[in-house]
């Protein structure tokens, strides 16, 4: 009996080593799958690449400045109506350091679309865009834009992603908010800041951004609705 019993345990202690090496030995577990990279947005180039020529939606054209001639059509594109234009600094809405009386002297302490709280738009904070007020020229409303709709903003290589924001004047186009220019690397003093020209504005129909001072939803949905329009057109 003991050495029956002396086999037995030398058998297990046999199979218990014969079971470690197989683990230490045996096929190893195939690695973690690196998760998968997001799809690049679509560059300046690829956007401007699409509009290299304008199907007029407007019934006249914008001037870009009080005064100026009357040079600038909107176009409209499969999915978006665009312009091309300079750009003004908007620092209308809630009063900032930024933007003020004091910084602005055409300062309102109003925006055209509030926040979802019921307060104006923060110029210095939020990129947004404006868009001309309704008239015989344009509707920006019968095209499919609304407050909050999205706007790709391209200069000097740079696109970024804005909202509809606030309206102006219904005679001239190309204005943006504070931050909008900051974001392009465009000097955002309201009164010696902006662009003459070469600012690119694509305003996706029927898009709208939720609630309207949220600027990564806006920066997610616009690079979405862009790789679309690349797509589409």
């Amino acid at each position: 009996m003991r050495k029956f019993s002396w086999l037995v345990a030398g058998l297990l202690a046999l199979c218990a080593l014969c079971a470690s090496l197989l683990v230490s030995t045996g096929a190893q577990a195939a690695p973690a799958q690196a998760p998968a990279k997001a799809a690049a947005a679509p560059t300046a180039g690829e956007l401007l690449a699409k509009l290299t020529s304008c199907s007029q939606i407007s019934k006249g054209k914008y001037a870009t400045d009080e005064g100026s001639p009357a040079t600038v059509p909107v176009c409209g594109k499969k999915g978006a109506v665009f312009f091309k234009a300079d750009m003004d600094i908007d620092c209308d809405g809630q009063r900032t350091a930024q933007c003020n009386e004091k910084t602005d002297c055409c300062f309102q302490p109003d925006t055209a679309f509030p926040q979802s709280d019921g307060k104006p738009l923060n110029a210095a904070k939020l990129p947004y865009v404006v868009m001309p007020s309704p008239s015989a020229i344009w509707d920006y409303r019968k095209s499919g834009i609304q407050g909050g709709s999205v706007v790709a903003v391209i200069y000097n290589n740079k696109v970024t992603y804005a909202v509809v924001g606030d309206t102006g004047p219904n005679k001239i186009i190309g204005e943006a908010s504070y931050a909008t220019a900051v974001s392009l690397g465009i000097d955002p003093n309201p009164k010696t800041g902006g662009v003459d020209s070469g600012v690119t504005y694509i305003a996706f129909q029927n898009s709208k951004v939720s609630p309207i001072e949220n600027h990564d939803k806006a920066t997610s949905l616009g690079q979405s609705l862009a790789q679309q329009f690349i797509n589409n057109n």
